[in-house]
Parts: C-alpha cells; sequence; structure tokens
C-alpha cells in the first residue's frame, strides 16, 4: 500500500471515531425506545436539527473540499501514484458513501416521525 492510502485510512479512523463519540451518546439520550423499537412519537430530536446534522454538514464540506482538490491534481496531470492523489481519492469515495447514506435515513426517520406525529393528531380528531 502506498503512503496516500495508509494516511487516508488514519484520518478515516479518527473521522468515524468522532462521529461515533458523537452518535452514540446522542442517541442513548435522545431516542425514545420501546421494546427495542424507535417511539417516534415521543422521539421529538427528528424534526429539528440538531449537533449531528451540522457534524454531517461540516463531513459533507470537507468531501466537497476533497474532490475539489483530487479534481485540480488531476488537472496539473498527476497521476494516482502521487501521495495526495491516493489520499484525495480514498477520502473522497469514502464520505461521499458516508453522506449519502446518512442523508437517506435521516429523510426517511424524519418522514417517519413527522407520519406519527400527524397520524397521531388526526386519530385524536376522530
Amino acid at each position: 500500500m502506498e503512503i496516500g492510502w495508509i494516511v487516508s485510512l488514519g484520518v478515516m479512523g479518527v473521522w468515524i471515531s468522532v462521529l461515533l463519540a458523537i452518535a452514540v451518546p446522542f442517541e442513548r439520550k435522545y431516542i425514545v425506545r420501546e421494546n427495542r423499537k424507535i417511539n417516534y412519537k415521543k422521539t421529538t430530536i427528528f424534526l429539528r436539527w440538531n449537533v449531528f446534522d451540522t457534524l454531517t454538514l461540516v463531513v459533507a464540506i470537507y468531501t466537497i473540499i476533497c474532490v475539489q482538490a483530487l479534481n485540480m491534481l488531476l488537472t496539473f496531470g498527476k497521476t494516482i501514484d502521487n501521495p495526495f492523489v491516493q489520499f484525495f481519492t480514498n477520502q473522497s469515495q469514502a464520505w461521499v458513501i458516508v453522506t449519502v447514506c446518512y442523508l437517506v435515513s435521516r429523510v426517511s426517520l424524519t418522514l417517519k416521525s413527522v407520519n406519527a406525529h400527524l397520524g397521531g393528531k388526526q386519530d385524536e380528531k376522530q
């Protein structure tokens, strides 16, 4: 393995550690579970902007910077033998996947929460 890939794996390890250090306590504190299932009616954190959304925005901006740096390096004629190209290639691929997966899960959780809150109010009116 070249040095760019190794450094990139180290940076990814740091990022993942930070994400998990924030996500695990966040979930335990704000997500209401009953019988191992999320109670969307009682969990209101999905309906507002939270710290994890801000962190995900920072990761998305970092990903954009990595992709642009990779584009500049390739424009200047660098190849995969360059450690910087290796680093930015690995970072760009990994964080694009993480950001898109989070976006899909966040939209899904928000829609379930909205449905639970609106569904409950409609049931109360009837």
